[in-house]
C-alpha cells in the first residue's frame, strides 16, 4: 500500500513552489524557510521561487493567519512572518554549528548531505567574512551552510544576529515584495496573470540564483587546477 502511493506521488512537485502553496499554505512555507535556512537537510528546498510566489499570493497566505483586509498590510504581515522564520533558522543554524559542526567535515556523503556543499559555504564565508550571511541569504545552497560555518569558526553571537537580521530582511523584503508587485504591475499594465505562467518564473529565477554559485565553482575549479599545474611544474629556472 506505502510503496503504490510512493510510486504514484510525482516527486517532481517537491521543486515546484505552488506545489507547498497549494498544500500548506503560510504555515508550511515557514517551516520551509526556517528548514532551509538552518537545517543542512534542507539545501534543496526552493527557497527563493517560493518567497516570490508567495508574494504573488500573499492575500491569500494572510487569510490563514490574520486577513487585514488591505493588500499591503497583508503583505507586509508575511514579510514579518517569513523574517522571523530566517532568523530562527539561522539562530539554529548557527547552535548547531557550534556544537557540531566540525564533526561535518568528517562525516560521509550521504544522499541528503555533500560535504562540497559544506566546503563551498566555508569558502564564502572566509572571502566575503560577516557580510557572506547577508548575501548567502541570494544563494541556495550556500545560504542552508553559512550559519552553520558561522558557528563552527567561533563568530561573534552579537555580530552574527547583526548580519541574521539584516540579511533576512532583506531577503524576505526583496523577494515577497518583488513577486507582489510584479504580479500587479505586469496585470494591470499587460493583462497577463502570471499564476498562470509560474513555470517560467521558476525557470528564470532557478538562473538568476544558481548563477552566481555555479560560476564560482567553475572559476574555482580553474584555479585549482591552474595552481596544481604550477606545483607540478615548477619554473626551472626559479
Amino acid at each position: 500500500m506505502l510503496d503504490a502511493i510512493l510510486l504514484s506521488f510525482d516527486w517532481k512537485q517537491l521543486l515546484s513552489p505552488d506545489f507547498y502553496i497549494q498544500a500548506g499554505g503560510l504555515w508550511l512555507i515557514l517551516f520551509i524557510i526556517f528548514a532551509e535556512t538552518g537545517l543542512f537537510v534542507g539545501f534543496f528546498l526552493p527557497g527563493d521561487s517560493l518567497l516570490f510566489i508567495a508574494g504573488i499570493y500573499s492575500d491569500d497566505l494572510a487569510r490563514s493567519f490574520i486577513d487585514t483586509g488591505s493588500p499591503f498590510l497583508n503583505l507586509v504581515e508575511i514579510i514579518v512572518l517569513v523574517f522571523l522564520a530566517g532568523v530562527l533558522g539561522n539562530i539554529f543554524g548557527f547552535w548547531f554549528g557550534r556544537k557540531s559542526g566540525p564533526l561535518l567535515f568528517k562525516k560521509k556523503d550521504t544522499w541528503y548531505f555533500k560535504k562540497k556543499h559544506l566546503q563551498q559555504a566555508h569558502d564564502f564565508f572566509e572571502e566575503k567574512g560577516g557580510g557572506a550571511l547577508i548575501l548567502a541569504r541570494f544563494l541556495p545552497i550556500i545560504r542552508t551552510f553559512a550559519p552553520i560555518v558561522a558557528g563552527i569558526v567561533g563568530m561573534e553571537r552579537k555580530k552574527f544576529m547583526l548580519y541574521n537580521v539584516i540579511g533576512s530582511l532583506s531577503w524576505a523584503t526583496l523577494l515577497l515584495a518583488g513577486g507582489h508587485y510584479l504580479y500587479k504591475a505586469v496585470l494591470k499594465t499587460y493583462n497577463v496573470d502570471l499564476t498562470h505562467h509560474l513555470e517560467y518564473i521558476i525557470i528564470i529565477l532557478v538562473v538568476i540564483t544558481t548563477a552566481p554559485v555555479l560560476i564560482k565553482m567553475i572559476r574555482g575549479d580553474k584555479g585549482k587546477k591552474a595552481a596544481k599545474g604550477v606545483s607540478q611544474n615548477p619554473d626551472p629556472q626559479g
